[in-house]
């Protein structure tokens, strides 16, 4: 991450001017240094010339769409946390949003206080905390690289899988991956992974919980991501 304040340098792309430096007010009385874009072109250039901790990113843009920004920023490589703002609500939505790299999603019109909770809590994540990888029998996840791999076989005819998640993806099996063998409820789940306050679709972890399922356990490798009926989902052999 840039030099920044220590609360952390946030890039703000939306199109709406009066609601831009709204948001850039707040986060300035919260501490943070704000930069501002106000359509898609200037967002793209400030994300790669300003490397910014956060990016806040509206949906509708004009020049770039914020979906574009983001399918751009992770092909690149770039992790950078993003959330997207709209006034899009529906799962496929969300859904569309969370598969072209965002971590997040707030639908407009939302509160501040909404706003600032979910940047502190996507700034906490970005920040690693000196954080380990998680192993659980042959699967490896690296929070701070953000590489999934799984391994085959043993000693010299060992070999390693590398498995590409989305953002959201990689952020829903590294919970289940704090926990193993611990039973998640889908409120838990839904907390801890899309954010206290989701009030969307709930069917949106089973989504996602066939997703890794296609991508962790290919044909022949041991089933790792259990259902537990009628309660919610379990990381174990």
């Amino acid at each position: 991450m840039a030099e920044s304040t220590p609360k952390g340098h946030i890039l703000v792309v939306e199109d709406e001017q009066k609601l831009a430096r709204f948001i850039e007010l707040e986060l300035g009385y919260e501490g943070y240094r704000v930069t501002v874009a106000n359509d898609g072109t200037g967002g793209m250039m400030a994300s790669r010339e300003q490397e910014p901790d956060l990016i806040l990113l509206d949906w509708m843009l004009p020049g770039i769409s914020g979906i574009e920004i983001c399918r751009r920023l992770r092909q690149t490589g770039n992790r950078v946390p993003i959330i997207l703002m709209t006034a899009k609500d529906e799962v496929v939505d969300r859904v569309e949003g969370l598969d072209a790299g965002a971590d997040d999603y707030v639908v407009k019109p939302f509160s501040i206080e909404e706003l600032l909770a979910r940047v502190r809590a996507h700034l906490r994540r970005y920040s690693g905390q000196g954080e380990g990888k998680l192993t659980f029998l042959d699967l490896t996840l690296d929070p701070i690289t953000r590489e999934v791999v799984r391994r085959s076989g043993e000693g010299d005819d060992a070999s390693l899988r590398r498995i590409e998640l989305t953002a959201k993806e990689f952020d829903l099996l590294r919970y289940l991956m704090e926990h193993p063998r611990q039973v998640l409820t889908r409120q838990q789940i839904l907390e801890n992974v899309w954010g206290y306050d989701f009030m969307g679709d709930s069917n949106i972890i089973e989504v996602y919980i066939r997703y890794l399922r296609l991508k962790v356990e290919q044909e022949g490798e041991k089933r790792l991501i259990q259902t537990v009926r009628g309660v919610g989902y379990v990381l174990r052999d």
